[in-house]
């Protein structure tokens, strides 16, 4: 997440109020330039990759720019979200945001941003905002908690990208918080395909209850467009599909300047647990994310779910030091 500078100049911004735009793909250069001078590195790369995204699939983003004076002051990306870290609701994630050091009125530029990006999202019917920061960034969440966020009942957790799973796969699925009970049948782990829409829908079902195609079209679209590294497996039983996770490298979100993959969602088929999957599914990953520059895995749970966090736990997964926010859009 990019740092807010807070100004003084309130005054400044009441007087001349910033003009809100839709971001556009010519804006590339001066998102590039705002973020580099305040974060003091480009990702020049993460940037051209939203932007992309975003204008393939506007359904999926709302990238705003804001105008001080006919000058480029700020800008704010939010991913839409149906299903990420097992939500159950639709909420989009705040990414990025970043003023510019040299508008005066900084303090209500970010604010400008802010307050449009709700009315946005709340149009699409979405009710609540999240995103995550860094607890040591004080400056940026003293801005949070002046705009209405609060802690969300969510935990941030990562682990060594390419560290060795304990136990390969004789650990149990995140569904039963046990050891495996019977060795499997043949338990294979293979890259994620298009063709596997249906089968990540049906389990999916089976797990939670409900029916969510396009959510799990949406991500199949990031793993074979928006990213060159396809990390997005399937692990199948007796050539049977058991089991899946969907991960992505993303080197930018919330303001990360390190190398880092994420784990958006792992599901197993109900009438495999206890067959050593999840295992699988996460050795297979960390062996994959070896290969790359990826230091740390991460991912975000709610905190009652807890045979995923048990099971997490056994996996090497510890906090991290970012905390989770939500913003109820309902009361912006």
């Amino acid at each position: 997440m990019t740092d807010i500078p807070i100004g003084s100049d309130v005054a400044a911004a009441q007087a001349d109020p910033a003009r809100i735009r839709p971001l556009e793909r010519a804006d590339l250069d001066a998102v590039v330039a705002v973020d580099q001078d305040l974060s003091g590195r480009s990702r020049r790369g993460f940037f051209t990759r939203r932007l992309d995204h975003a204008t393939r699939d506007p359904n999926a983003f709302v990238g705003l720019a804001a105008e001080r004076a006919g000058r480029f002051a700020g800008f704010v990306f939010a991913r839409i979200e149906e299903g990420e870290f097992g939500a159950v609701t639709r909420e989009a994630s705040l990414d990025a945001i970043g003023v510019d050091l040299g508008v005066s009125g900084r303090h209500g530029v970010g604010r400008a941003l802010l307050d449009r990006l709700a009315a946005d999202l709340r149009a699409r019917g979405i009710d609540e905002l999240a995103t995550q920061v860094d607890w040591t960034d004080h400056r940026l969440i003293g801005f949070f908690s002046r705009t209405g966020f609060v802690l969300a009942p969510r935990i941030v957790l990562e682990r060594g990208a390419s560290d060795p799973v304990p136990g390969g796969e004789a650990e149990e699925a995140p569904a039963q918080d046990e050891a495996a009970q019977s060795p499997p049948r043949d338990l294979r782990v293979r890259s994620m395909t298009r063709d596997d829409l249906a089968a990540l829908v049906a389990i999916d079902r089976r797990a939670t209850g409900q029916e969510r195609p396009a959510y799990y079209a949406r991500k199949l679209d990031e793993v074979f467009d928006e990213s060159g590294v396809r990390m997005s497996l399937v692990a199948e039983i007796d050539r049977h599909p058991a089991g899946f996770v969907m991960a992505r490298a993303d080197l930018g979100e919330f303001g990360a300047t390190e190398p880092e993959a994420v784990m958006d969602a792992i599901g197993v088929d109900p009438r495999h647990e206890r067959e050593g999957v999840a295992t699988a599914l996460l050795a297979q990953l960390t062996a994959n994310l070896g290969a790359l520059r990826a230091e740390t895995l991460r991912t975000e749970v709610s905190w009652n779910r807890f045979g995923l966090l048990s099971f997490l736990d056994r996996m090497g997964f510890r906090p991290h030091r970012r905390l989770a926010l939500r913003l109820s859009l309902n009361r912006v």
